[in-house]
C-alpha cells in the first residue's frame, strides 16, 4: 500500500490548469491519507470557474489511477470563491491599501512596463496617494523608468520601506538585486519573493496600488490573482495579431478567478509622421478596438508610437509628468480618470 508521502510526490506531477506549476508547491495541498487502499486528497482553490475545479479533480484521478496499490481516489475539494471569506489559499487585502490594479499582458515587448509606469503617475496627478510595485522578478525595469539606483531601507521588523520618487511608492527587485546579476529562481522561490514585495513592504494608504506583472500567465500572475483582492486588471497589447492571441490568454486567466478587467489599452497603435502628419498603422489597424469590444470591456487608451515617451522613459521620467501636452501623456490622463471612475476614486 503507498504511502501518504508517495501520493504526494505523483500529485507533484499535477498542474494546476492553464498554469506550468504543480498544485503541491503552490500549496494547494491540504492533506493526503490512505485509507483502506484508497488515497483521499484535500484541496483548496479560490475560483469562480467551475470547470476549474472540475479539470482538476479529473488530472488528480488520472495521476493516481496509474499508482500500484491505489484501489480508488477520493479529491475533496474545497473552492473558495473569489468573493467569499476563504482561509488556506485565499484573498486578503493589503493593509491600508484601498484598490490594487494589475497591469498585464500575454506577451512581453508591448511595453506594459511602460504603460503601468505613466498610469500609476497619471493616478497620482489624478490627486490620489498612489504606489507601483514590479512584479517582474526575472527582468525588473522600474529602477531605470523612475531614474534611481537607491536601495530601500527596512524597519525593525523587517517591513521593507518603499522608495518614494515623483510622490510614487515604489518596489522593484531590481532595487535589491545587482543589476549585472540574473535572477535565477525556481518556482517556489518565486512565489516567496513575490508574496514578500507585496505583503513584507510598508506601504502605508494609498488610494491605488498598480502591480506591473510579468508577460504570460505563469507563476507569479497565479500566486497574486489567487491571495490578493485585486479591483481589477488592465490588459495591455499591441494591434497585430500574434499579441492579440496573448491578450486574450490574459484576460482569460483573470476571467478564471473573476478578477474583472477594467479595460485594454493599445500600444503603437500607429506612428505620426511629424512631416505631413500622416498616421501609418505599423503594426496593424483596430485590434485593440475589435478586441476591447469582444471582451465587453472599455478601450482605455490607443498609444501611438512615440520618440517623446521613449526618450523620458529612458531618462527615468516618465513621460505623464514630463509634457502634460505630449498625446501619450492625455491618453494616460484620461485613461486613469476612466479607471478611477470605476473605484470611486
Amino acid at each position: 500500500m503507498p504511502t501518504p508521502e508517495q501520493i504526494t510526490e505523483i500529485l507533484k506531477t499535477v498542474q494546476y490548469p492553464g498554469f506550468s506549476r504543480d498544485i503541491v508547491s503552490f500549496g494547494m495541498v491540504t492533506g493526503v491519507a490512505v485509507e483502506g487502499g484508497r488515497a483521499v486528497v484535500d484541496i483548496a482553490v479560490t475560483t469562480g470557474d467551475d470547470d476549474v475545479v472540475a479539470e482538476l479533480r479529473g488530472r488528480c484521478e488520472r495521476a493516481l489511477s496509474s499508482v500500484p496499490g491505489v484501489a480508488g481516489a477520493e479529491i475533496r475539494i474545497e473552492q473558495k470563491r473569489p468573493d467569499a471569506p476563504a482561509a488556506g489559499f485565499a484573498k486578503s487585502e493589503l493593509p491600508g491599501v484601498k484598490h490594487i490594479v494589475a497591469v498585464a499582458s500575454g506577451k512581453g515587448g508591448v511595453g506594459k512596463s511602460t504603460v503601468a509606469a505613466n498610469l500609476a503617475c497619471a493616478f497620482r496627478l489624478e490627486g490620489l496617494a498612489a504606489g507601483l510595485c514590479d512584479c517582474d522578478i526575472y527582468g525588473p525595469s522600474m529602477g531605470l523608468m523612475f531614474g534611481t539606483t537607491e536601495r530601500p531601507m527596512a524597519t525593525e521588523d523587517e517591513q521593507i520601506i518603499p522608495i518614494e520618487r515623483y510622490g510614487l511608492k515604489l518596489m522593484s527587485m531590481g532595487f535589491l538585486a545587482d543589476p549585472e546579476s540574473p535572477a535565477i529562481l525556481r518556482g517556489p522561490m518565486v512565489t516567496r519573493y513575490t508574496q514578500h514585495f507585496l505583503r513584507g513592504v510598508l506601504w502605508g494608504d494609498l488610494d491605488v496600488l498598480v502591480l506591473d506583472l510579468p508577460p504570460g500567465t505563469g507563476d507569479i500572475q497565479l500566486t497574486i490573482v489567487q491571495t490578493l483582492a485585486l479591483t481589477g486588471a488592465v490588459i495591455v497589447t499591441t494591434p497585430q495579431e500574434v499579441a492579440l492571441i496573448d491578450a486574450r490568454k490574459a484576460s482569460g486567466m483573470f476571467a478564471k478567478v473573476n478578477v474583472p478587467i477594467l479595460g485594454l489599452i493599445e500600444n503603437m497603435s500607429y506612428f505620426q509622421c511629424p512631416g505631413d502628419g500622416k498616421k501609418y498603422f505599423l503594426f496593424g489597424e483596430g485590434g485593440g478596438r475589435h478586441e476591447a469590444k469582444r471582451l465587453g470591456v472599455p478601450l482605455l487608451a490607443e498609444l501611438p508610437i512615440d520618440i517623446a515617451a521613449r526618450e523620458a522613459g529612458d531618462a527615468g521620467r516618465p513621460i505623464v509628468l514630463e509634457d502634460a501636452a505630449n498625446p501619450v501623456s492625455r491618453a494616460f490622463r484620461e485613461a486613469a480618470k476612466a479607471i478611477a471612475r470605476r473605484f470611486g476614486g
